[in-house]
């Protein structure tokens, strides 16, 4: 888990670099629409939806789910360098998105099932909660390093990308030499795993009205690129500190990540998972009226804290060993289409309507689905 963690950390230093400046680096310096970066962050998601199943059922074939999150992780160190020689075409832009999605879609699952796997069930939320505290100082360093190479370059975007390309290939090697695989021993029978076998795991009621939650609350997610545009826009916030922005949610994250864990595990991990998304719609309210900048990102990383580990460990009991990574996967791939829709559509009114009428929209979907979800979840409680 620790060995993982340290991954994740380097990992999303380099991942985060390239986040904090993409959103202006685009819009701003590229000038795209923001129904054009609504598509191409659209197209993020949509692609992680689309290997996450095949990646998850690999790892749990095979069992060698560390391969399969090494290669996840090698594909998009891979594509950083790349990002500067698509120029301004926003299909050569599309296409090393999609790669780097690809990577990430690759290793989420089978990243996510080594940890379920190395600890009791019990434990299980502390654990998640451990991983994406380590998880969340890579996504607080790395819009800092961004911002000091910037500053140091003058705004070069180039050199960001390159030094993202380094830190994310010293990821790789961590991983390679210091994370143990989790495999079925060779002498114990292994059950057969397929795509119709993970697919069947939906045949489960419990595990069914997870994944439909989570879907339907994804679809009226607002995208974090567009929490940080909204910020900046409204709060006049000059363009070299936009990298900054994210380092607010990062911090209240790793924060509260880990005693959130715990608070899950203790008290149940569904109210805590529904009251994070209760948290997201007042960020949506502040952002609708006064916008406080403080405020928005302290509702924002406690959104996180709340639901991004806590999910994975509701569903991990549910799903038996051989296809954990293939479940999760399929959980993974649900709310990855959403959010491909949710960022489609919101890019979509923002450009016909404006932001503030695209966020309402969002606020008052959210608002209405919560309740909606812990009428299905409750009984899981």
């Amino acid at each position: 888990m620790f060995a993982l963690g340290a991954v994740s950390l380097v990992t999303d230093i380099s991942s985060e670099m390239v986040t904090a400046v993409l959103p202006l680096y685009l819009t701003l310096f590229l000038g795209l629409s923001p129904l054009q970066f609504g598509l191409l962050d659209g197209l993020s998601f949509g692609v992680t939806a689309l290997v996450r199943l095949a990646g998850g059922n690999l790892a749990d074939r095979w069992q060698r789910r560390k391969l399969i999150a090494g290669i996840g992780y090698g594909l998009s160190a891979l594509c950083k360098p790349a990002l500067p020689a698509a120029g301004g075409s926003v299909a050569a832009l599309s296409a090393v998105i999609a790669v780097d999605r690809t990577g990430k879609g690759l290793r989420t699952a089978p990243r996510d099932a080594l940890i379920s796997l190395s600890v009791p069930a019990g434990k299980l939320g502390q654990a998640f909660g451990v991983h994406r505290a380590m998880d969340t100082v890579g996504a607080l360093l790395g819009p800092l390093v961004a911002f000091a190479v910037l500053t140091g370059t003058g705004g070069a975007y180039d050199a960001v990308f390159v030094v993202s390309f380094c830190v994310a290939a010293l990821g790789v090697l961590l991983l390679v030499m210091y994370v143990r695989d989790r495999r079925t021993p060779l002498s114990a029978p292994r059950p057969a795993t397929s795509p119709r076998a993970a697919l069947g795991l939906l045949r489960d009621a419990a595990f069914r009205r997870v994944c439909v939650v989570a879907a339907v609350l994804g679809l009226v997610t607002v995208g974090d690129a567009f929490v940080y545009l909204l910020l900046q826009r409204r709060g006049g916030i000059d363009a070299v500190y936009f990298p900054l922005l994210s380092i607010g949610t990062a911090a209240v994250y790793l924060l509260l990540a880990v005693p959130v864990g715990r608070l899950a595990d203790r008290l149940g991990r569904v109210p805590v998972f529904l009251a994070g998304h209760a948290a997201l719609i007042v960020a949506y309210l502040v952002l609708l009226g006064p916008g406080w900048l403080v405020a928005v990102l302290i509702l924002h990383g406690t959104f996180y804290a709340a639901t991004d580990g806590v999910l994975m460990a509701v569903a991990g009991p549910m799903l038996p060993e051989h296809l954990r990574t293939s479940g999760l996967a399929l959980l993974q791939t649900g709310q990855a289409t959403a959010r491909l829709l949710s960022s489609v559509l919101f890019g979509a009114v923002w450009t016909a309507w404006g932001s503030t009428q695209g966020l309402a929209v969002m606020a008052a979907g959210l608002a209405a689905c919560v309740p909606g979800a812990w009428f299905v979840m409750r009984r899981y409680l």
